[in-house]
C-alpha cells in the first residue's frame, strides 16, 4: 500500500512539476495516445519473449518496466497531462498517485461488481500504482547493482506486474 507520506510527497511535487513545465496540461490527440499504447504492448511482448527464451533477465525487467511506463503515460495523456522529458519517470510515478489513483479505484470497484471471483485476483488501486514505483526503483538497482543469480526471480515478478498493470491501466482508457 502507498503510505500517506508518499501520497503527500507526490502531491507536493506535482505542483512543482506543473510550475516548472515538467508536467503540463494538454488536449489529448488520439494518435499520441495510440503510440503510447502501442509502445506499451510492444515492450511487454519483448519482455515476454526475452524471458521465455532465457535471453536476459535484466532486459526482461527493463522491458516490463517500460511497458508500465508507456501505458501509465497513455492514461495520464488521456486525462489531459503530458509528461516532459526531464525526470519523466519520477514525474510519471507522482502523477499516477495524484491523478490516476482515484480513477483506478472506481474502475476496480466496477470490475468487482461485474464478477466477484475475478475481483479476488485483482490488486487494490494503491498496489497497482505502487507497483509502478517499485518497478522504477527496481529497474535502476537491477540495471546497475545486481548479480545474475538474483535477476531471474525479479524478472519473473516484473513481467507479472507489467501484465497486471497494463491490464488495469487499459481499463481506464
Amino acid at each position: 500500500m502507498l503510505d500517506e507520506k508518499r501520497i503527500k510527497e507526490a502531491q507536493t511535487y506535482i505542483r512543482g512539476y506543473l510550475t516548472e513545465g515538467l508536467l503540463r496540461s494538454v488536449t489529448p490527440q488520439p494518435i499520441i495516445k495510440g503510440i503510447l499504447i502501442k509502445n506499451s504492448k510492444e515492450s511487454l511482448r519483448v519482455a515476454e519473449i526475452i524471458f521465455k527464451d532465457d535471453i536476459s533477465n535484466l532486459w526482461t525487467i527493463v522491458c516490463s518496466y517500460y511497458s508500465m511506463y508507456y501505458i501509465a503515460n497513455a492514461v495520464l495523456y488521456s486525462i489531459g497531462y503530458k509528461v516532459g522529458s526531464k525526470i519523466s519517470h519520477k514525474v510519471t510515478a507522482d502523477a499516477l498517485i495524484v491523478y490516476v489513483r482515484g480513477k483506478l479505484s472506481k474502475s476496480m470497484l466496477e470490475a468487482y461488481e461485474r464478477t466477484q471471483q475475478q475481483a479476488l485476483g485483482i490488486m487494490g488501486s494503491d498496489d497497482i500504482i505502487e507497483s509502478f514505483d517499485r518497478e522504477r526503483i527496481k529497474r535502476e538497482k537491477i540495471q546497475y547493482q545486481t548479480t545474475e543469480e538474483t535477476k531471474y526471480s525479479k524478472a519473473q515478478t516484473s513481467l507479472e506486474r507489467a501484465r497486471q498493470f497494463l491490464h488495469e491501466m487499459q481499463r481506464l482508457l
